[in-house]
């Protein structure tokens, strides 16, 4: 489940309960897989993705990614949950793009997660292996010179594997404009493809493994993300940090150099800033058509949600009525939920979280 309520708040702009209610919520699912030995499913997917994609340069996507990872970790044993109960249903998620520390920032990860899990939890071995999935860059995709994207998606790419992701999604060239066509999403598979079945290096597990730039590399950016660790930690932790906005300032003012650099030119960007073609307006490709949602399809949706819920309109209001007295006394709001999903909407089961919880709202 990609419901990592802490990089909501600092990339993603995207939280509706509050941070209290909604860390709660997060642990009933986990307590609940844990009770229903739920073993291949992640109850959290840890997104460093969408605050390198808010502006963080890698060293920040890491350490910021981490901390809230060990914020979890916290809280779970808070609640009585054993480490390796749920440690291993925890997995991570970066974004990589073309800078040099995006080589080794699975490496990097996956060693102070195992020596933290090792030394400061005593964890075992299962709980120490740390699982990440990576996509590929969505800020690095201009809408300049389109094609141009796979180029760098492929890169991006190779890095991942060779940096031994779990998993891997490679971006489709035109994102930077609409959703991807069909052709687009092809191509995009075609790069994992490839590299899996065609370049003969990937035959190497770990092709890079004693390079000195990649030893180097990852010594140099373990001792940034610590120091990281060391900033956060002076201002009360992550979420001592989130009070005063630290994490949201820094990721706003590394995107902001970022601009900066990529319009004064001094971060070169082939098609963008540099290299230009000459003949661009003369370019033979016609306008991309954008995918948009038509007034029937709109008009459909909302006939769906509307013949739901007269179909539930008995059993929805018990069940929301339970949800609500789950949250409010305490119990697990998760195991109430997997049945109240069957009768009701999620704009009724959110006002009635909102009832219990209250809505978000940032600290300024």
């Amino acid at each position: 489940m990609q419901a990592d309520i802490l990089k909501e708040d600092q990339g993603q702009n995207t939280c509706i309960f509050s941070t209290e209610f909604a860390l709660r919520c997060m642990a009933d699912v986990q307590e609940w897989f844990i009770t229903h030995g739920v073993r291949n499913f992640y109850s959290v997917s840890i997104s460093g993705y969408h605050i390198a994609e808010a502006g963080a340069n890698p060293i920040s996507q890491v350490a910021f990614t981490l901390a809230n990872g060990f914020t979890y970790v916290e809280a779970y044993l808070a609640r009585g949950m054993d480490i390796d109960d749920f440690a291993p249903n925890l997995s991570f998620f970066f974004s990589n793009g073309l800078d040099a520390e995006y080589t080794v920032i699975g490496r990097v990860a996956r060693r102070i997660w195992a020596v933290a899990m090792r030394e400061r939890y005593g964890a075992a071995e299962r709980s120490q292996k740390l699982k990440y999935h990576v996509q590929t860059s969505g800020r690095s995709l201009h809408a300049q010179e389109m094609d141009f994207n796979d180029i760098r998606t492929t890169l991006q790419a190779l890095c991942a594997i060779y940096d031994n992701c779990n998993s891997l999604h490679t971006n489709a060239y035109d994102e930077a404009v609409t959703t991807p066509s069909e052709h687009s999403v092809r191509r995009a598979l075609a790069i994992q493809m490839i590299i899996d079945n065609e370049w003969g290096l990937t035959g190497n597990e770990n092709p890079l493994q004693g390079s000195y730039i990649v030893e180097e590399l990852t010594d140099l950016v373990e001792e940034a993300v610590l120091a990281e660790f060391e900033r956060i930690s002076e201002r009360g932790g992550v979420l001592g940090a989130m009070e005063t906005g630290y994490q949201r300032g820094r990721i706003q003012d590394e995107s902001m150099l970022y601009e900066h650099r990529k319009h004064d030119g001094s971060l070169p960007i082939i098609g963008v800033n540099t290299f230009l073609d000459p003949d661009a307006e003369d370019s033979p490709q016609g306008p991309l058509e954008l995918a948009r949602a038509t007034e029937d399809e709109k008009r459909s949706q909302l006939a769906r949600l509307a013949d739901f819920q007269a179909r539930h309109a008995e059993e929805a209001p018990e069940a929301l009525r339970r949800l609500r007295e789950a949250a409010a006394a305490g119990q697990n709001t998760f195991d109430v939920l997997m049945d109240a999903v069957r009768h009701c909407s999620l704009g009724q089961i959110s006002d009635a979280f909102f009832e219990v919880g209250g809505r978000y709202r940032r600290n300024v």
